[in-house]
Parts: C-alpha cells; sequence; structure tokens
C-alpha cells in the first residue's frame, strides 16, 4: 500500500511509539521502508552555553542506539534522529525523503493545544501525505 512509513517517536510514558509501529507494520507491504525518527530539539544556545559538550553527543548515540534496535525489530526498518521544532522537523523529513504516510502518535488534547496545536495536528495539516494519528 505505501512504500515510505514515517513514525515520528518521543520517548517518554505518555506516548505510544509501539502502538504506532504495530500501525505501520500493519500498513506495509513487502517492500515496505519503514522509518523511525526522533526529533531532538535544540537547546536555546544562552542554555547550551552551561551544558558540557559530551552531554549532548553522548545522549544523541544513546537515542540513535535505541531507536536502531526498535528498528531492528521490524522489516525494512530505518532510525533517523533530526534537530529542530517537532512538527517543522518531521514535515521537512517527509518532503525530503519521499514519505507516502506518517503514523504519529497524539496525546490528549488540552487547553494548551487549543492555543498552540500539538505536534500531530500540524503535521495532519501540512503534511503532503497521508498521516494516521493514534490516541
Amino acid at each position: 500500500m505505501y512504500k515510505h512509513i514515517l513514525v515520528p517517536v518521543l520517548f517518554g510514558d505518555d506516548r505510544d511509539a509501539e502502538g504506532a509501529i504495530n500501525v505501520a507494520t500493519h500498513l506495509a507491504d513487502d517492500g515496505t521502508r519503514i522509518t523511525l525518527l526522533h526529533v531532538i530539539e535544540q537547546i536555546p544556545s544562552y542554555a547550551q552555553a552551561f551544558l558540557p559538550d559530551e552531554i549532548l553527543v553522548d545522549r544523541r548515540k544513546e537515542i540513535e542506539a535505541e531507536l536502531g534496535l526498535m528498528a531492528s525489530k521490524m522489516p525494512n526498518g530505518v532510525a533517523a534522529v533530526a534537530l529542530g521544532h517537532p512538527s517543522r522537523a518531521i514535515l521537512d523529513w517527509v518532503s525530503a525523503h519521499d514519505v507516502d504516510c506518517v503514523v504519529i502518535a497524539s496525546h490528549q488534547p488540552g487547553m494548551q493545544d487549543l492555543l498552540l496545536g500539538s505536534t500531530a495536528a500540524k503535521v495532519v495539516r501540512h503534511a503532503n501525505c497521508a498521516v494516521h494519528v493514534l490516541r
């Protein structure tokens, strides 16, 4: 059905990465590539100046290793890490890598989402491909 499915992964108890991966696996055909993408939000330069450089490098390596392990458990799974604002980085990744489906987990919306919008809502509004949202 799809050739390239993107699954944004946010590590945390309130996010359903496993559910999104299961949905992506069910939507995939034999040759479908599934990319697990984690977006690391950039730390403002005034705050980054107080952090040792190795902390950021080590954390990225930990994320890459965890994503790699998750991707290795599925056929044609690939892991990727991007830097930036989550919704913008996901949309840029979709455009740059010929993604034809995004499977994204969403949290239960609250008042802050009425004013700012969640990452999933922004991806749904602006993606140039199919988007499946899990709650």
